[in-house]
């Protein structure tokens, strides 16, 4: 049994069409939009809504944490352009996600990431899409379990949670054979970014799920350039399955 893994889409539908040949399965821990690419400042959302240079003064103000000129930077150009921003958000969302889901294969499992709209997601799964949050599902005799979201920061992405809900999705999955989440457990090396310099949060809840109950793997994504991709805690395996924006291919788990 062959499954291959992805996490941290952000857009790549023409890598993704290609993610699910020669396994038996894809899965998916989320991330698949991207609103803005800290590489090329003219892609993704805010940089096709904004132009590069704006797009480039919005991501200097975030990378220094000067959060709150970024937000009022945000509102201004938003006030140039008219309308109201969900729509435009919104209109350029579904974009995205009709390449994106059209280019899935199937059968894929898939979860929600930090930066995902999930209520609009039944437009675009067709058969085949499996979507699980706080859910597992049986791949090849083996049970999986799917924890989608991320956890409340300073960047206020579209789809965070607050601690105790994402816990309470932790303990819905239970015991499982491996365990995916798109967000790190709660582990320093594997949340620190050494390109960005920072660390991303993860999750106490996955870190004592895992301890108590020792899953064959961890599977997760998040943090792209992460100082430790993998590490064990006790019998688990915990691997980042990598930025699938930049890497363009799958990791690879054999059964």
């Amino acid at each position: 049994m062959r499954v291959h893994v992805v996490s941290d889409v952000h857009g790549r539908a023409d890598a993704l069409a290609r993610a699910g040949d020669g396994a038996d399965a894809l899965i998916c821990l989320g991330d698949l939009l991207l609103f803005v690419d800290y590489d090329d400042h003219s892609q993704g959302i805010f940089g096709e809504l904004f132009g590069a240079e704006e797009a480039t003064r919005f991501i200097g103000l975030r990378t220094q944490g000067r959060f709150e000129e970024a937000r009022e930077l945000s509102a201004t150009l938003w006030a140039a352009i008219g309308g109201e921003p969900r729509e435009h958000i919104e209109r350029m969302v579904r974009e995205q996600y009709a390449r994106i889901f059209a280019a899935m294969p199937t059968p894929t499992y898939l979860t929600y990431g930090n930066v995902d709209l999930p209520a609009l997601w039944p437009e675009f799964t067709r058969d085949g899409h499996h979507v699980l949050d706080g859910q597992t599902a049986e791949i090849g005799g083996l049970t999986f379990g799917f924890v989608g979201g991320g956890l409340r920061t300073r960047y206020r992405t579209p789809n965070e949670v607050d601690d105790e809900e994402y816990a309470r999705k932790v303990e819905a999955v239970g015991a499982v054979d491996v365990l995916c989440c798109h967000i790190p457990p709660a582990v320093p090396g594997l949340l620190y970014d050494v390109v960005a310099r920072r660390f991303e949060r993860g999750s106490e809840a996955t870190l004592e799920a895992i301890r108590r109950t020792q899953p064959r793997y961890a599977l997760f994504g998040h943090v792209h350039q992460p100082l430790a991709a993998r590490t064990r805690i006790g019998r688990t395996e915990c691997v980042n399955v990598g930025h699938f924006r930049g890497r363009g291919r799958p990791f690879a788990l054999d059964l």
